[in-house]
């Protein structure tokens, strides 16, 4: 949840949408790219910067109060669903821009750390199931990757300001270790406070708890929309040859299996990734058959 000036919690998804505009390699241009030039995509990045031209994206968020939440028609917390434009609206908020380029790879690139758990006050967890576990797991990976005072090196490091909490010791700490300051709370000696200004929203929970089968949720409804509304014509073909190129591999059950499933999402896009599969066999099997002719 995302708090206002009055502490209201609302829930909120965050959106970055290009300003440059999106184009797409095809599947055969995308392979012969990463064969040929796999440093393609960084080094125009590198040079557009260099340039002076800065790509940039919009920020957006979208809004939803928690009782537009409890009564939503789907889980807004499902990764594989999205909150429809038309009832939660995109609202601009600012721009991302990238217009420098690293002084050292290694340094500004390669050590740097993201984790969702680093919110700043206003910005709150929401009850999303991914992103719960990522709060700990990026952090770990984190300690795993550059060491237990990963947060000190410089790029992971507040801007301008200094740490002050109960966290010390460890190999490859550089601050300073906080000097004298004790390491635990409550204490005497004017140790850091956390300031309750910006505790965590108080929510209110009631009900049962038990084992949640989402087995049976409406996961077709969104995505036949999404074929039919938001792909071009030009875009579905892509997709369908894109999963066709790999399920024509599949064992025929596994190939029935999926085709059910694309066709409850719409029945067009199933039959089409059908044929496109049939078109597959009955190819593999002409050169089958003319290689055993030779």
């Amino acid at each position: 949840p995302i708090l206002n000036g009055e502490g209201e919690a609302v829930y909120c998804k965050f959106h970055y949408k290009t300003d440059q505009g999106i184009k797409c390699f095809d599947r055969q241009g995308a392979d012969e790219m990463a064969k040929n030039d796999p440093d393609y995509a960084i080094r125009d990045l590198y040079n557009a910067i260099s340039q002076n031209d800065f790509p940039s994206w919009t920020m957006f968020i979208q809004v939803m109060t928690f009782e537009e939440a409890e009564k939503f028609e789907f889980n807004p917390f499902d990764l594989t669903k999205v909150w429809p434009h038309s009832s939660f609206p995109l609202i601009p908020v600012g721009r991302l821009v990238l217009d420098r380029n690293p002084v050292n790879y290694f340094s500004e690139v390669e050590q740097i750390a993201f984790s969702p758990a680093h919110l700043v006050p206003g910005i709150e967890p929401s009850p999303d199931k991914m992103l719960q576990g990522r709060l700990f797991s990026y952090n770990d990976t984190h300690r795993h990757r550059l060491g237990t005072n990963w947060d000190q090196i410089p790029v992971n490091c507040p801007y301008r300001a200094r740490a002050r909490n109960m966290q010390r010791d460890g190999p490859m700490n550089v601050s300073g270790n906080q000097g004298g300051a004790p390491n635990y709370f409550p204490n005497s000696f004017s140790g850091p406070k956390a300031n309750r200004v910006w505790a965590q929203k108080t929510i209110q929970i009631t009900g049962d708890v038990a084992r949640y089968n989402s087995g049976d949720e409406d996961n077709f409804t969104q995505v036949g929309i999404f074929w039919r509304q938001v792909l071009s014509e030009e875009e579905r073909e892509r997709l369908v040859d894109n999963i066709g190129s790999h399920l024509c591999n599949a064992q025929k059950f596994i190939q029935e299996r999926a085709i059910k499933n694309f066709s409850s999402a719409d029945p067009e896009y199933g039959e089409r990734i059908k044929q496109n599969i049939e078109r597959r066999t009955k190819l593999d099997d002409e050169n089958t058959t003319r290689k055993s002719n030779l």
